[in-house]
């Protein structure tokens, strides 16, 4: 049986190689090359591929930003190639998947592929901390500075200096921009842990706020109150939101 596979790299040399590296194995099938995460997220959900080489740096959107984008997805089996990212490197090794590190070498690389084929062979425990490592890894330590969005078949970026609130929909997120807002399958408190405090305020249980997006707040009922988006969008405040915004906006 033939292992369906990927290749997502945007640099041709790397994909040369791996092409050549996989000579070795005719039960690896390459079905496709991909030279950037757009790329690679649609022909996932096309070609749906047993096993996947992917790339961490990559133009466009990065591979951990791809990965984010087929959240709730059958996924198939992923070995990292990377250059040396202290960062991405910690991720891998508290976790299942296998990564590469640029430059490839072959003995490390047969070491991977022969990893992956006996993985492949039970295929209802590949991966079952992906998401959980893709949300550590995503902003590499750092906050967020845009969010990447799948709508259809078409994937956007939206980034964080257009946010005005984030609200909390059921297990997805509502991002309100000035003209736009998208649904994205994840929870707000992600959202509250990799977007920068001294800009976005939980006010709500439900809501996520750019402080600087506030028009004016109304009381609402004892000890609840509402705050008017500069679009005229309301976000619920709570009592402690309320504190919360009062040391942040000094009033």
């Amino acid at each position: 049986m033939k292992i369906k596979t990927l290749i997502i790299e945007d640099e041709a040399p790397a994909r040369r190689l791996l092409q050549e590296f996989l000579k070795e194995y005719p039960e690896v099938e390459v079905l496709e090359e991909c030279t950037d995460g757009f790329e690679g997220a649609k022909k996932i959900l096309e070609l749906k591929p047993d096993l996947i080489f992917l790339d961490v740096q990559m133009p466009r959107i990065n591979g951990f930003e791809m990965l984010e984008l087929l959240r709730g997805e059958d996924m198939p089996l992923i070995i990292f190639t990377t250059a040396f990212d202290e960062f991405a490197i910690k991720s891998f090794e508290h976790n299942t998947c296998d990564y590469l590190l640029k430059p490839i070498g072959q003995q490390r690389f047969e070491k991977a592929v022969k990893k992956a084929i006996e993985q492949l062979k039970d295929k209802n425990n590949l991966h079952p901390d992906m998401n959980r490592m893709v949300d550590e890894a995503l902003g590499g330590g750092k906050h967020l500075d845009r969010i990447v969005i799948r709508s259809g078949s078409n994937i956007h970026v939206v980034y964080c200096d257009d946010l005005l609130c984030l609200e909390a929909s059921d297990d997805y997120v509502i991002i309100h921009t000035a003209n736009d807002q998208w649904v994205k399958k994840q929870t707000l408190k992600f959202y509250e842990d990799k977007l920068d405090p001294r800009e976005f305020v939980r006010v709500h249980r439900s809501f996520l706020v750019k402080a600087s997006a506030i028009k004016r707040i109304e009381p609402y009922s004892k000890d609840a109150y509402i705050a008017i988006l500069h679009n005229g969008l309301k976000a619920a405040v709570s009592k402690a939101g309320y504190s919360r915004l009062k040391g942040l906006l000094n009033f």
